[in-house]
C-alpha cells in the first residue's frame, strides 16, 4: 500500500506534474523517469530511492511504502534526499526522518 507524506518534497522538474504522477502511482500505472523517495525498508537506513515503476511489482501490494519525495530522474532524487536530510537535521539536530515526516 502506498502512503503519501503530508510533507511531500517535490523536485523542481516534477512540480508541474505532481498531481498527475501521484494519481498514476496510486492507480498502479507506469510513470517513466519518475523516482520516489520513501522511508527505507531497512530500519538502519534513512531513505530508499525507487523508480516509480518498481512499485508495480506484486511485492509492493503487500507492504506499506511511505513516500516522502518525488523527483524527475535519479540525479534530482539524490539532490532531493540531500535537501531533506539537511532540513531534518537543521530543524531537529537529529536524523530521525520517520518522526519528522509523519
Amino acid at each position: 500500500m502506498i502512503v503519501w507524506s503530508t510533507r511531500l518534497f517535490v523536485g523542481d522538474k516534477m512540480e508541474k506534474k505532481k498531481e498527475k504522477v501521484m494519481a498514476s502511482i496510486n492507480n498502479r500505472e507506469a510513470a517513466f523517469g519518475v523516482y520516489c523517495v520513501a522511508f527505507a525498508s531497512n530500519p538502519h537506513n534513512l531513505f530508499d530511492i525507487l523508480e516509480a515503476n518498481e512499485l508495480l511489482f506484486p511485492h509492493y501490494k503487500k507492504v506499506n511504502v511511505h513516500i516522502v519525495g518525488l523527483a524527475k530522474g535519479r540525479e534530482e532524487a539524490i539532490d532531493l534526499v540531500q535537501a531533506m536530510i539537511l532540513e531534518v537535521y537543521q530543524n531537529t539536530g537529529k536524523f530521525d526522518v520517520r518522526n519528522y515526516f509523519t
